[in-house]
């Protein structure tokens, strides 16, 4: 579909062969999550190929050090490592850069244009992500200078990767 939509946002076509993996630290307990994450992926499967890769998190102790923080940080970080090859990785990131809906799908569908076919969204556990992933990221991506809890935010990029395909197609989608 071609052509100029809403916000000025201008169609060049659909990469539909563009794989998106969201790479998360932990498994989520909370069934009302669980059931969002399940309709968006039914949602997206008309537009790209989704992946969700949970990974496991680690304990923390209730006032822990910073030691230990950058430790359990490194442990979930290093288990993330392997899942991060040969994609377009984005790092949700509390000081990462902040889009709009349109710049987001914009952002998307020039990635699949420059040939980027897999995209990774990483989400940290409770502590954020390792330096060791914020650095390989190839963009930081912030969704709010607020705090979500890690679990919630898996719905939220969903929610955001989907409405960015709608804003792709030129499909209606309420603002």
């Amino acid at each position: 579909m071609e052509g100029k939509h809403a916000g000025g946002f201008e169609s060049r076509g659909m990469v539909r062969d563009m794989k998106i993996t969201i790479l998360c630290v932990g498994k989520l307990k909370e069934k009302y999550l669980a059931d969002a994450v399940k309709e968006y992926g039914k949602r997206l499967s008309r537009y790209c190929k989704l992946e969700i890769v949970e990974v496991a998190d680690e304990k923390t102790m209730e006032q822990a050090s910073d030691a230990q923080i950058r430790q359990v940080k490194e442990k979930e970080g290093g288990r993330l490592l392997k899942y991060i090859k040969d994609a377009f990785v984005f790092a949700l990131a509390i000081d990462g850069e902040q889009m709009d809906s349109v710049e987001f799908a914009r952002k998307v569908e020039s990635l699949g244009i420059e040939g980027k076919s897999h995209l990774i969204f990483v989400i940290g556990g409770s502590l954020g992500l390792d330096d060791r992933i914020l650095r390989q990221a190839d963009k930081k991506l912030s969704f709010s200078k607020m705090t979500f809890p890690h679990q919630l935010m898996r719905v939220i990029l969903l929610e955001q990767i989907y409405r960015s395909y709608r804003i792709i197609q030129g499909e209606p989608y309420h603002k």
